[in-house]
């Protein structure tokens, strides 16, 4: 790293959670400006959070700031709980490179362009973050409950009787999503990572690093989850907004009449780190058409990087 840097100022947060030490922790280096690539791998490395984001002037002086993401070990393109959070933190602060910081927020991304809207109280303080997912519903491969269940440490009565086999889908960042039949398989599930590797050789076409989203319904409109992603150093993920955001958009292929809808993700419980996702759904023209992720987030620590 370069030795006569500032230092960076950075902030974590907890998202999708209104409880500190709960929901999913988030770095955000809020000036990566002189950073190179490698240097923001090791800091993302250094905090060891499933995501850290760094925030850069944008290409387009329309936007509010170009933001990119990585996780310990790679660069994602889109990820949900580090724009949330993301967000929050730049709106909390009011400005960004000497630009005022509304309500409406656009970030460049790998992924495409992100909107991102936040709300407030009567006396302006943050109560929540909306961010709309910037890809079309993409639905790759599917594989069988065979295949996925020693994968996941599970019996073949566990996936097998779901609505739907286990397939990769994205609307910016690729999962394998998998329903199970009840909590308790949820609960039992774990990764073993020489069958996922084998997975992930065997759909190399994909380019995903096999990261699997558990999930079983528990309400009408309510699902609770799990992710697990071994290969990008993620023993278990707390709170997924891109995984839930593609589920909330897969959905809409399991009817032949979609509708609008809004669906409650409740994922980290089995980790101690409860996080609640809100999705809302939209259809037009009897498909999907976009996904709205929202939560709210809690400032938790702030300092400064020596490099």
């Amino acid at each position: 790293m370069p030795s006569a840097m500032k230092p960076l100022p950075f902030v974590t947060v907890d998202v999708f959670t209104e409880t500190r030490f709960a929901g999913n922790p988030l770095a955000v280096i809020t000036d990566a400006r002189g950073l190179s690539d490698a240097d923001m791998q090791r800091i993302a490395a250094e905090f060891g959070y499933s995501e850290t984001t760094f925030v850069l002037p944008p290409k387009d002086p329309g936007n509010t700031a170009e933001v990119r993401i990585f996780t310990p070990v790679t660069e994602v393109p889109f990820a949900g709980h580090p724009n949330v959070g993301t967000a929050f933190v730049l709106a909390s602060a009011g400005s960004v490179f000497g630009n005022p910081v509304g309500d409406s927020i656009r970030f460049e991304e790998k992924a495409g362009l992100v909107s991102v809207s936040v709300t407030r109280d009567s006396e302006g303080q943050l109560t929540g973050t909306t961010i709309r997912a910037p890809g079309p519903l993409v639905v790759g491969a599917r594989t069988s409950p065979s295949t996925m269940a020693p994968c996941l440490n599970l019996e073949l009565r566990d996936i097998e009787s779901s609505r739907h086999e286990p397939v990769f889908a994205s609307v910016g960042l690729k999962f394998i999503l998998i329903e199970v039949t009840d909590i308790e398989a949820l609960e039992r599930a774990k990764p073993h990572i020489e069958s996922l590797a084998a997975l992930r050789a065997a759909h190399a076409d994909e380019d995903c690093d096999c990261a699997t989203f558990l999930y079983t319904w528990v309400g009408e409109d309510h699902v609770r989850a799990r992710m697990f992603a071994p290969f990008d150093n993620v023993a278990e993920d707390p709170a997924t907004g891109s995984a839930s955001a593609a589920l909330g958009a897969f959905l809409t292929t399991l009817s032949p009449h979609p509708r609008q809808r809004s669906l409650l993700v409740e994922q980290g419980v089995e980790m101690g780190r409860r996080s609640l996702i809100h999705l809302a759904v939209s259809t037009a023209d009897g498909r999907f058409d976009f996904v709205e992720i929202s939560g709210c987030s809690v400032p938790v620590m702030r300092g400064e990087i020596h490099l």
